[in-house]
């Protein structure tokens, strides 16, 4: 694992402990996991392998992603205080959070310390290409970051609408 590995897991890690205490959202809270998983998708994402059974590793990992992130976004309070739309995760969300972010980076310091090997004959016998795994990962982690985000900022989006009684086309987060 590179140092940028470590940098992205940290990051993601820390992104829902730092919502263990309630904090205002805002459109920059919302923005700045987006930014993280934009990077990360135009740095790792450079090919979607198709052949074997690519598809099928790359849309189950997708699909735990989003169950991931939309159980972890339901989990997380999101609130009025006042004029504002509070939000704090929940034990539940934070721990479905490390779910997600604790296989992927198994998995990275497996293969980093011993186990490409054994994931290439895995590879090999169930024909899947090596650079799949690669892009289940990453898709992995930008499923589960985008139904979060989208989750809580739709359901912040709802509640600020419900409490000021506004058209949605007037709201502020």
């Amino acid at each position: 694992m590179t140092l940028t590995d470590w940098i992205i897991n940290l990051a993601l890690i820390a992104m829902v402990f730092s919502q263990l205490h309630a904090q205002r959202m805002s459109w920059f809270s919302l923005a700045v996991p987006l930014g993280i998983v934009g990077w990360v998708a135009s740095s790792y994402l450079h090919a979607f392998p198709t052949g074997g059974a690519d598809l099928a590793l790359v849309g189950g990992a997708t699909a735990v992603g989003l169950a991931l992130g939309a159980a972890a976004g339901l989990m997380t309070r999101v609130y009025p205080r006042g004029d504002r739309i509070m939000v704090r995760a929940t034990l539940g969300a934070a721990f479905l959070w490390l779910v997600g972010c604790g296989v992927r980076l198994a998995f990275q310091l497996f293969m980093s310390n011993g186990g490409a090997e054994t994931i290439g004959r895995f590879s090999v016998e169930h024909h899947i290409d090596v650079s799949a795994w690669t892009t289940a990962v990453v898709l992995m982690a930008i499923a589960q970051v985008l139904s979060r985000t989208a989750l809580v900022g739709w359901r912040g989006r709802q509640g600020l609408v419900r409490r000021q009684g506004n058209v949605p086309a007037k709201v502020s987060v």
